[in-house]
């Protein structure tokens, strides 16, 4: 990192880091077998309380994965939100599947009644072979999955769409990549994020709270999910000794050096959020203060590792590109939302059901710092530019 910058999320070593990468070089497992892969899934396993992981080269692989595994097919449809990283309407196009673009709610994650209302109004079931499809009105095409994305370390409000999901044999892939260490709260129990749908998928990649360099997982209770994820990861090996492969597979895995970061940072994943929690507290006590500005806050049914503290603009007039360049100057990063991905250029031949607020929030929302070794004295650094802002 540059010297006197302050990044959005930058990682922090304080643990086995170094001590484990230099035990992969002097045992020379460097590769995608070694001790450091089975240690990081088997602790995964335990902090998400999710009875399989496997670890893969990237939450984009194994969200593609994930449709592999579930049979989602070419020309099926699969429902994802507007307001997301790319990585899951690539992994759509990827299956050579069609995605289709659903609005957000206040807190950036997928807006749950339209959602539900596009299910019961724009789409019917057809029973073929003894089983049941969704098929979508408009494009006769079969609604075969959602893909959920919990943002910025928020739980996307899950359980209100598995009932209609689940009736209408639909598949839930969820998109944790920013939410390991936070839960959805349902009926008084918590519910890691990612173990909630059929298939879940984090990431570790550098900006999250527990990095392995790049890097992310599927997590899931079904045994045979398991099994064929481990198979088509690598390859599709089917004997070791001669070589073969008995169907298409993926370079997928990840490699020894990756597991070995990984786990040394999982192992202080306790401190991170505890730490995250204390900085999301001084933000709001510093800028919820200050006119025209406030911390986005967390759902009532999310428990959130506050990976990322979301600045909300309060006033209409107050231009994000401007406050941008301000911080900039000061060398401090700060940077918007995603943009709505249904107008990119190369999506906008998608269909889109009803999206009237994606721009609005993607206008009103910037990321501010937020690593887990964030000082008090920053805290204070951005609120004192805030406030001259407002003035």
């Amino acid at each position: 990192m540059k010297k006197n910058f302050l990044s959005i999320h930058e990682p922090v070593f304080i643990g086995n880091e170094k001590k484990y990468l230099k035990d992969c070089i002097n045992d020379g497992w460097v590769s995608t077998s070694g001790k450091y892969i089975d240690s990081f899934e088997k602790k995964l396993e335990k902090f998400t309380n999710t009875k399989f992981v496997v670890c893969l080269n990237s939450c984009t692989s194994a969200l593609h994965l994930s449709l592999k595994l579930l049979n989602i097919s070419a020309n099926d449809e699969i429902i994802v939100p507007s307001i997301t990283f790319v990585s899951p309407i690539n992994s759509v196009l990827y299956n050579s599947s069609y995605p289709v673009f659903m609005d957000c709610d206040k807190f950036c994650n997928i807006d749950v009644d339209k959602t539900i209302n596009f299910l019961k109004s724009q789409t019917i079931t057809k029973t073929k072979n003894g089983s049941d499809f969704t098929i979508n009105k408009v494009s006769k095409r079969i609604v075969a999955a959602i893909i959920i994305v919990h943002t910025f370390g928020n739980s996307a409000n899950i359980y209100e769409l598995v009932k209609i999901c689940r009736d209408k044999n639909i598949k839930i892939i969820e998109d944790a990549a920013e939410g390991l260490g936070s839960y959805n709260v349902y009926k008084k129990r918590k519910y890691h994020l990612g173990t909630i749908g059929d298939l879940g998928c984090v990431s570790f990649n550098g900006n999250k709270i527990v990095t392995s360099g790049g890097g992310g997982a599927i997590l899931t209770n079904n045994k045979l999910l398991f099994n064929k994820a481990k198979h088509i990861s690598n390859q599709s090996k089917s004997n070791q000794i001669y070589s073969k492969h008995n169907m298409v597979g993926y370079n997928y895995r990840i490699n020894n050096i990756q597991a070995a970061l990984g786990l040394a940072q999982i192992e202080n994943i306790n401190f991170f959020i505890k730490n995250k929690k204390l900085i999301n507290e001084k933000y709001k006590y510093y800028i919820n203060r200050i006119n025209k500005f406030s911390i986005m806050n967390s759902p009532h049914y999310s428990i959130s590792n506050n990976w990322i503290n979301i600045l909300e603009l309060n006033v209409k007039k107050l231009k994000i590109n401007k406050i941008f360049k301000i911080f900039s100057k000061k060398n401090i990063q700060t940077r918007s939302i995603w943009y709505p991905n249904h107008l990119h250029p190369y999506l906008k031949k998608f269909q889109s059901y009803h999206i009237d607020n994606a721009m609005r929030v993607f206008q009103s929302k910037i990321c501010l710092p937020s690593s887990s070794n964030l000082k008090i004295s920053d805290i204070k650094k951005i609120s004192e530019i805030l406030k001259k802002i407002s003035t």
